[in-house]
């Protein structure tokens, strides 16, 4: 029984780098007090790119409860250069429930949801250095109970099917 308890340390580190995604540059998530997202709230993400050659794929993170009141999120992007020269801004429509049966969608526990959506994909950035993205919640209603965070994964891009 000792013997299992010295390895568990040993086991949890290889179980830890073998599930490490080497495709990934960058990812970070930021959780709203109270789980409610207020229009004046902007996450800002900060990312380096240091191989203009390689694209990325560029994935949005949203973690909701089931009581949050609409089956979609519309979120705006920008993305800003290490120039401080503005490289997109677009509106995403984000669907977090099935619009129809309402199901959730997502990958959930209990009553909590986690989506990837993919917004940015096969991403060229043109220079190397320090990228900014801003997430803005662009809903109807200044306050959106049931958000509990968003984020941002950055990953070398995959290669997809035409």
């Amino acid at each position: 029984m000792l013997k299992l308890f010295r390895l568990l340390p040993l086991l949890a580190l290889v179980s830890g780098l073998t599930a490490c995604d080497q495709s990934q540059l960058y990812e970070k998530n930021v959780d709203f007090e109270g789980y409610t997202w207020s229009v004046r709230q902007k996450p800002a993400f900060t990312f380096d790119i240091a191989d203009t050659t390689q694209r990325y794929d560029v994935y949005f993170n949203v973690r909701n409860a089931s009581a949050y009141g609409y089956y979609n999120l519309y979120l705006k992007h920008t993305l800003t250069a290490p120039d401080g020269k503005p490289v997109s801004q677009l509106l995403h429509q984000m669907l977090l429930m099935d619009p129809q049966t309402g199901e959730p969608r997502g990958r959930g526990t209990g009553d909590i949801y986690d989506h990837q959506f993919l917004a940015l994909p096969n991403q060229r950035f043109r220079q190397t250095g320090t990228y900014k993205l801003v997430l803005e919640q662009y809903m109807r209603q200044d306050q959106l109970p049931g958000l509990m965070a968003v984020g941002v994964r950055v990953a070398q891009a995959v290669a997809r099917k035409p």
